[in-house]
């Protein structure tokens, strides 16, 4: 499954590599008052990686979008974050949909208190679809880092295991939610939260096999 995977996405980043100007990652700003600005160095940080470590041309910054705005359409992978409460609206539930339906992937990276909210909020974005466990058998975990026991742990916060959840349309995973995992902090710069140098490695190797699998599976 690994290589059939791998084969495709290469062929598809090859395409976008040619075609394209430069790429980045679209921070979701989003309703309900969580802190969807929170750890302001990890999308730097995972931009550079992908760049440094890929044929993407990268740009240097994120690009904070928003559902009801036109710059969400021009970005393959939204990330979102933060430690509070999230609200979408019924007009952000559809735009959504359309966006992942058309081939766009969206992180939702749980920065510690925004869990009771997400869940409910990813339950209208897909009331007929589960949030289930990704297995550790999927391209995520296998694209270019090997993750044989799936999301790396970050950070403790609560003790639980790391866990990534996510939701599939027709086989393709189109929403990835990580939880007790924390890959932003480790995205961020290694003073910030002193975390020691294979976490942050661990935590940017995690993240340059989401945005390719987020590319390559477009």
């Amino acid at each position: 499954m690994r290589g059939a995977f791998l084969l495709a996405a290469l062929a598809g980043l090859a395409r976008v590599a040619v075609a394209q100007e430069t790429m980045t990652v679209g921070r979701l700003h989003y309703d309900g008052g969580g802190d969807w600005y929170a750890n302001p160095s990890s999308l730097p940080n995972l931009l550079k990686a992908i760049g440094d470590r890929t044929s993407l041309r990268m740009a240097p910054r994120e690009r904070v979008v928003r559902l009801g705005e036109d710059d969400l359409w021009g970005v393959p992978y939204i990330y979102m974050t933060g430690h509070g409460n999230v609200k979408w609206s019924e007009a952000d539930l559809v735009t959504l949909r359309s966006y992942l339906g058309q081939g766009g992937f969206l992180h939702i990276d749980d920065n510690y208190g925004m869990d009771e909210s997400i869940r409910k909020e990813i339950g209208r974005l897909f009331p007929d679809r589960p949030l289930v466990e990704v297995p550790w058998t999927h391209p995520i975990y296998r694209l270019v880092y090997d993750f044989p026991k799936g999301i790396p742990k970050i950070h403790e916060h609560d003790g639980k295991p790391a866990q990534g959840f996510g939701i599939f349309e027709e086989g393709r995973l189109v929403l990835y939610y990580s939880y007790q995992s924390d890959l932003g902090d480790g995205w961020e710069d290694p003073d910030v939260h002193h975390d020691p140098p294979e976490k942050h490695e661990a935590a940017l190797r995690m993240g340059v096999n989401l945005f390719l699998y987020a590319v390559g599976s477009r």
